[in-house]
């Protein structure tokens, strides 16, 4: 895919401000000093965001939230112990270069501000309509298809991420007994099962590609005008198995709040989507968009089999939260679900044969 013409050499710009995430419009209103000059402090107006359930997020505009809008995310309790906040600018800079991100403005000491994606956020009803699945889908195959710069690294960072994410639970819980749920398997099962993931998936072969890596419904704008949607919170993105992003982003249909894996898209749901997909995703390669049945075939099973592995990365990712975070969120009971589901597919999806 061809990028924009603007310099990544730039630094983005650092304000050495640390916001308050208890208090956090006097050092907001300092850094839209630094950003919108021009607005009049007792002018602007805070909207704060309650979907994430990592970092807080709020919009600051002067007009309304159909003008000029900047995010300020502050980074939740202890996430720089398992995301890498320098990797985690690069890719937004690079996708933003793709037209696949929004413009990030300067980062401070405890977060970032960038530009606000105009737009509806996705629901359950959405989701499942065709004309906006395909959208998605297609969405997705274009950030697939960009390639790494030159130097940079281009390796799948899910065992990388598994194996570090199982380092940070294990010192989160030393000195316990047992996990504060008696419903979330012991660190010994956790192991073991990381390693036959690993050794299962081993021998699937799926590509590597830019992902998005944290697709969940609320991550998604669509802008209806335009007929476009757009991801956001590119917290997660980096190189890895492209069957794990789309597999994670099914996993995802279920929901957050309260996990529902009833909700989860029917084999014929999935179908389509792939193959609106790899029709993008062929296209971008300079490829004739079309696409067999056996193509669909085998990136279905690849999905399903990667699926597994992100209920781990999530299931981990949400111990950690119910030790670190301070968000009101029960983390401990959607870890559960994680894992639950994990084993309730694991026979199914292992037993899958590739065409």
């Amino acid at each position: 895919m061809e990028g924009r013409a603007e310099s990544l050499q730039d630094p983005l710009p650092h304000l050495g401000i640390a916001v308050d995430e208890n208090d956090p419009r006097s050092n907001v209103l300092v850094l839209l000093k630094e950003l919108r000059p021009e607005w009049k402090p007792e002018e602007i107006k805070l909207k704060y965001f309650t979907e994430g359930i990592t970092n807080q997020l709020i919009g600051c505009f002067v007009d309304s939230l159909l003008g000029d809008v900047v995010l300020v995310r502050i980074y939740g309790n202890k996430t720089e112990l398992f995301v890498d906040r320098q990797r985690e600018m690069e890719n937004f800079r690079v996708l933003h270069q793709h037209d696949c991100a929004p413009e990030l403005y300067c980062s401070f000491q405890n977060g970032i501000c960038y530009e606000f994606v105009q737009g509806e956020v996705m629901d359950d009803n959405l989701l499942r309509q065709p004309v906006i699945y395909r959208l998605i889908a297609k969405e997705m195959a274009r950030i697939h298809s960009i390639k790494p710069r030159n130097g940079s690294s281009s390796r799948p960072v899910l065992w990388e991420k598994l194996s570090e994410l199982l380092c940070l639970v294990k010192a989160a819980h030393s000195g316990s007994p047992g996990w504060p749920g008696s419903e979330v398997p012991c660190f010994e099962v956790l192991v073991s099962e990381i390693e036959a993931l690993k050794q299962h998936l081993s021998t699937v072969d799926s590509c590597t590609v830019l992902c998005h890596n944290d697709l969940l419904i609320k991550n998604i704008i669509y802008n209806k005008a335009e007929g476009v949607v757009r991801f956001i919170d590119f917290e997660y993105a980096d190189f890895n198995y492209q069957a794990y992003d789309i597999g994670n982003h099914f996993n995802e249909f279920a929901g957050v709040n309260d996990v529902d894996y009833s909700l989860y898209p029917s084999q014929e749901l999935q179908r389509d989507w792939l193959t609106a997909y790899l029709e993008t995703y062929k296209e971008c390669q300079g490829q004739k968009p079309t696409v067999s049945e056996l193509e669909v075939q085998k990136l279905y099973v690849q999905v399903c089999k990667f699926s597994l592995a992100a209920h781990f990365s999530w299931g981990l990712w949400a111990l950690l939260q119910a030790r670190y975070s301070a968000i009101d969120f029960d983390f401990l009971r959607y870890a559960v679900a994680r894992f639950d589901y994990y084993f309730q597919k694991k026979g199914e999806y292992m037993a899958m044969e590739l065409p």
